[in-house]
């Protein structure tokens, strides 16, 4: 049968379903055995792989890689338990499972809303507000991690195979669909597939002694001949192709190395703001440290220098001392919120153009936030080209706007 990986949103019934799963299956658990791996062979402890897997970027990363480098090696045990076939995977590590491998079978366990804030109140005990931010802090964190991976929502079903809403299934039921799916010849071990288990061990293998020398590039195998494809601009490329030959050939396994460049390879423009003769200033405004530290850093590498603020109170002290030209803001923070932020700015700064970026938003927030004057709204995980285009467009308008108030003499 499948290796089966579950993914499976907090006050779903999860749990009790894994459980039937495993006693229909005789599956063994593997999360506690893919931690134990990962400190035996590689050293990350428990805390370091769970802080990682909730979708948090240590502060430091910069210089560390240890996000990089954890997930670089989780995905190597991950390829060992494949190889055994006979286990379960339930949380956030199964979004680390390949989609290219066959005999994987990746599931999504989630419910509505309204039904997910019932459970909770029933099983913990939380009336109906606390319920809702407990479990948008829950799916948060899968956010943050399949954002950072695949730049899509942790439910999308483009991730899954199957897709399970316990809103309208009993566990008994939606244990047989997922039993029954394992079973099937789509997914049975075969030669084909074995062979596609061995190949994903050796890229992730290579890709983790990459990642280990601090480079960051997508490595896929056929048949023992190696493809590594260069996703980030690198001066000297030819020098920099041959270092990663080197270091790839040197794994046990590799028959031969194809280097490339990957659809995210782009060489750096002189101006990457068109038609725009000075940088705009940015400010990201998020509660969420780690995401907003990630998405700094990512803009920073696409040449949007960005400021980052962390409540809606740091953001208007923040416009009082040096008035950005764009603002990124996102909607649910403590204290004054983002739609009071957008009130506020286009009150007494209205030269500032605001682009809302929210995981939870609403159609009702978004009508109002347009009403109030937002340049767009966008939804996390954002597309990071996405993003950038829409705070060029931004920025263009703003910076007409200030164009046109110099040509009528200040007016």
């Amino acid at each position: 049968m499948a290796f089966i990986g579950i993914v499976a949103g907090s006050y779903c019934r999860g749990e009790e379903l894994v459980a039937a799963i495993s006693g229909q299956t005789k599956y063994a658990l593997a999360s506690d055995r893919l931690l134990e791996l990962v400190f035996k062979d590689y050293g990350w402890s428990a805390d370091q792989v769970n802080s990682i897997l909730a979708g948090q970027t240590p502060f430091w990363n910069r210089f560390s890689r240890e996000k990089e480098r954890i997930i670089a090696a989780l995905k190597v045990i991950l390829a060992r338990l494949i190889a055994e076939d006979n286990h379960i995977l339930e949380g956030p590590a199964a979004l680390l499972l390949p989609q290219t491998i066959p005999q994987v079978l990746r599931v999504c366990i989630i419910a509505n809303l309204d039904w997910r804030i019932a459970l909770a109140g029933r099983d913990s005990n939380l009336d109906s507000a606390a319920a809702r931010r407990r479990i948008q802090r829950d799916d948060k964190r899968l956010l943050d991690l399949s954002a950072y991976l695949f730049e899509k929502a942790p439910f999308d079903q483009q991730l899954y195979d199957i897709m399970i809403p316990m809103h309208q299934l009993e566990i008994e039921a939606a244990s047989d669909l997922v039993t029954s799916h394992a079973r099937g010849p789509a997914v049975a071990a075969s030669p084909e597939s074995g062979r596609a288990v061995q190949d994903h061990l050796l890229a992730m293998t290579v890709n983790h002694v990459l990642v280990e020398a601090g480079h960051d590039v997508e490595v896929a195998c056929e048949h023992g001949h190696l493809h590594i494809n260069i996703n980030r601009y690198v001066l000297r490329l030819e020098q920099y192709e041959e270092q990663l030959r080197r270091l790839a050939t040197g794994v046990k396994g590799v028959v031969d190395v194809r280097v490339g460049l990957g659809s995210g390879y782009r060489a750096p423009r002189i101006n990457p703001l068109e038609n725009v003769e000075i940088p705009p200033k940015i400010l990201l405004v998020d509660d969420e440290r780690e995401f907003v530290q990630t998405l700094s850093e990512r803009l920073q590498a696409r040449h949007y220098p960005s400021s980052v603020v962390y409540n809606g109170e740091e953001a208007l002290e923040f416009v009082k001392k040096d008035e950005p030209d764009v603002m990124v803001l996102d909607l649910m923070m403590p204290g004054i919120d983002g739609i009071e932020v957008l009130r506020r700015l286009k009150q007494e700064r209205p030269n500032i153009e605001v682009i809302i970026l929210t995981g939870h938003g609403s159609e009702r927030e978004e009508r109002l936030a347009a009403e109030l004057g937002a340049f767009a709204y966008l939804k996390k995980p954002v597309n990071i080209d996405l993003l950038t285009r829409t705070m060029n467009e931004a920025y263009q308008k703003a910076n007409a706007r200030r164009s046109s108030r110099t040509q009528n003499g200040g007016e």
